[in-house]
């Protein structure tokens, strides 16, 4: 059974840090893209970051540039979410998921997506 669970989540204040974990079970991710998408309340979920399988060629969303970091652990099956500078607009329920395409060029189009994790809050807040 394939599973991704995301963890990390969190309250933080403006300015600060978290790092997200997306871990597998019943796949291996190296073979898939694996994406980041957010959903903030009332607000459509959108696509925050990727890495491709194979080399791992990463893409953000333009807000998140500068400030957050996808990388990849194969030994450990993890995707990781590295956050920095962080904003009240952050504030979302992260998700990651994975799809068998290549993601360009559309990297944020959610159809192509076969597995999904459950969400783990972040919440950018004094």
């Amino acid at each position: 059974q394939v599973q991704l669970v995301e963890s990390g989540g969190g309250l933080v204040q403006p300015g600060g840090s978290l790092r997200l974990a997306c871990t597998a079970s019943g796949l291996t991710l190296d073979s898939y893209t694996i994406s980041w998408f957010r959903q903030a309340p009332g607000k459509e979920r959108e696509g925050v970051s990727c890495i491709s399988s194979g080399h791992g060629g990463t893409y953000y969303a333009g807000d998140v540039k500068g400030r957050f970091m996808i990388t990849r652990d194969n030994a450990k099956n993890t995707v990781y979410l590295q956050m920095i500078s962080l904003k009240p607009e952050d504030t979302a329920v992260y998700y990651c998921a994975a799809r068998v395409s290549n993601p360009w060029p559309t990297p944020w189009e959610e159809d192509e997506y076969v597995y999904w994790g459950q969400g783990t809050q972040v919440t950018v807040s004094s």
